[in-house]
């Protein structure tokens, strides 16, 4: 398991320290597109790696509610597709950075600087790990499932206690959207 963390941490660390090294050769618009890029790779894979694992533990909890109380379908999927949505955020976002980098369908709203570039993989990397909420939110929707497997009344209630942990991703969203739009991205 440490060697796990250790990877992680390894990793992260080259990747704060990439925009650094891209500085030095010469083509800042370059760098700052690929810096684009890793801004959006960080906000799809953080937070689509986060719902998967959060869609999974809600999911294992459904199934086994699912082959006791079949009639229950409709109510468990709802709280089992909850932590998906943190990678609907990072994907909306890397749609964003990349528009706003002219990567998509025309040219950059704004000159490409390195700091912009920096600022994109900032941007990114906050969706990515508000996203990670997800983990959490499948947590809850495991335990709420469980519950309207007891008692099916208490299905709404369930539903919002997993939406609580979502509310982190949601300010990740917000915040990302503030900065783009004031840094001229939007």
């Amino acid at each position: 398991m440490k060697t796990k963390w250790r990877i992680l941490v390894v990793g992260a660390m080259l990747l704060m320290v990439m925009p650094y090294a891209m500085a030095g050769d010469g083509d800042e618009e370059g760098n700052t597109k690929a810096m684009i890029i890793m801004g959006c790779m960080m906000a799809v894979a953080i937070a689509g790696i986060s719902s998967a694992l959060g869609l999974g533990i809600a999911g294992s909890s459904a199934v086994a509610v699912t082959a006791e109380k079949p009639d229950l379908f409709g109510k468990l999927l709802v709280l089992q597709v909850l932590p998906m949505t943190q990678s609907v955020y990072g994907l909306l976002t890397a749609i964003l950075l990349m528009m706003g980098g002219g990567l998509l369908g025309g040219g950059a709203k704004i000159a490409l600087t390195g700091w912009i570039g920096t600022a994109a993989f900032g941007i990114g990397t906050i969706v990515g790990l508000t996203g990670v909420s997800a983990i959490p939110q499948g947590i809850v929707a495991s335990a709420s499932i469980a519950a309207v497997g007891r008692n099916p009344e208490v299905a709404a209630r369930g539903i919002i206690f997993t939406v609580m942990p979502e509310t982190i991703a949601i300010f990740g969203l917000l915040v990302a959207i503030l900065l783009m739009s004031s840094l001229g991205l939007l």
